[in-house]
């Protein structure tokens, strides 16, 4: 209770501030960020990059504040912020901090649909992400500066590895807050809980959930390794994240300075894959050492059972041809 009182304060706060406007008292134009992660997660990387090569590129005469690890809410409450101008920019994911507006962005939070990370950015970079992009951009007022990514997601739990959907059956597992990933572990026997990522550690200690789906950056730098023994390699998502920037704020900005916030966007890009790719290895082989046991899927097994997911949700993202079109890619 004590941080959701914490986290309102935080969210009247900053709506107050945004809603005065973005300068400070020297006239220099203070730009907040947010996202979900801790200050070690990889988008904190990105948002670093971004603030280095804008701070730079404009002489000092902007200044970004990055707000980490829910600080300010959560990704959908960020989401709104930056809708609102509220908030300059923030990591928004598929599943966190868009599905909830723009239905087309479920495309990326298929299960299974990607073959592989070289699948996933061809199809993000691609004439697929730049569709979803400019629907996002309307739905939310905002500018996709590009698309981070936040890992091959896994499932994991205190209870028994995971190698055919049936081992899924009586788990509660916590799921993001989107409706084909509550579908997608229904539909494979778990009892697949939404809730919000903060809220995750103390629902694993409490036993309110059995485990959940995340990538190895996030189990190892949250600590859920300490409450949980049993990784199976699922990959059942690549989680795209759509780094977005206020229009409101965008447009009264100068000509100059809006050329360095998409610049900056572009570094902030290549910089929060690298760092991904990096932390991901380096995260796998921390919790290898820490005792934590992986192991290998079914993954026919797991696919046969998903079918469901697409033939119910297939028009909410442009229909059958748009799946084909991801698959092409």
């Amino acid at each position: 209770m004590n941080r959701q009182i914490r986290r309102s304060i935080a969210v009247t706060f900053i709506l107050v501030i945004g809603m005065l406007g973005c300068r400070a008292d020297d006239d220099t134009i203070v730009m907040k960020v947010a996202h979900n992660g801790p200050i070690e997660h990889p988008y904190q990387i990105g948002f670093e990059t971004f603030k280095e090569d804008l701070e730079r590129e404009t002489g000092g005469r902007v200044r970004v504040e990055i707000f980490e690890n829910e600080q300010l809410g959560t990704e959908e409450e960020a989401s709104l912020m930056v809708k609102l101008g509220a908030l300059a920019a923030s990591a928004a994911s598929a599943g966190g901090g868009l599905a909830a507006f723009v239905p087309e962005a479920e495309i990326f939070n298929f299960p299974f649909i990607f073959r592989d990370l070289d699948h996933f950015y061809r199809v993000v970079d691609g004439p697929v992400g730049e569709r979803v992009a400019r629907l996002i951009e309307d739905e939310l007022d905002v500018l996709v500066l590009g698309y981070w990514f936040s890992g091959e997601r896994n499932t994991w739990n205190s209870e028994r590895p995971i190698v055919v959907p049936e081992d899924l059956k009586g788990l509660k597992i916590r799921v993001m807050q989107t409706p084909i990933l509550i579908e997608t572990f229904d539909a494979l026997g778990a009892l697949a809980t939404p809730m919000s990522f903060g809220e995750l550690y103390s629902a694993l200690e409490q036993g309110v959930v059995s485990g959940a789906e995340t990538d190895h950056v996030d189990l190892y730098h949250e600590r859920f390794y300490e409450v949980t023994e049993y990784v199976s390699y699922t990959r059942h998502l690549y989680l795209a994240v759509g780094l977005i920037f206020s229009r409101k704020l965008f447009d009264d900005l100068p000509p100059d300075i809006q050329q360095a916030v998409l610049k900056a966007g572009e570094a902030s890009v290549l910089a929060e894959r690298e760092a991904m790719a990096r932390m991901t290895e380096e995260a796998h082989e921390e919790l290898m050492a820490l005792g934590i046991q992986f192991n290998e899927v079914d993954r026919d097994a797991f696919l046969e059972r998903v079918q469901e997911v697409y033939e119910k949700n297939a028009d909410r993202v442009g229909g059958m041809s748009m799946i084909e079109e991801v698959a092409r890619q």
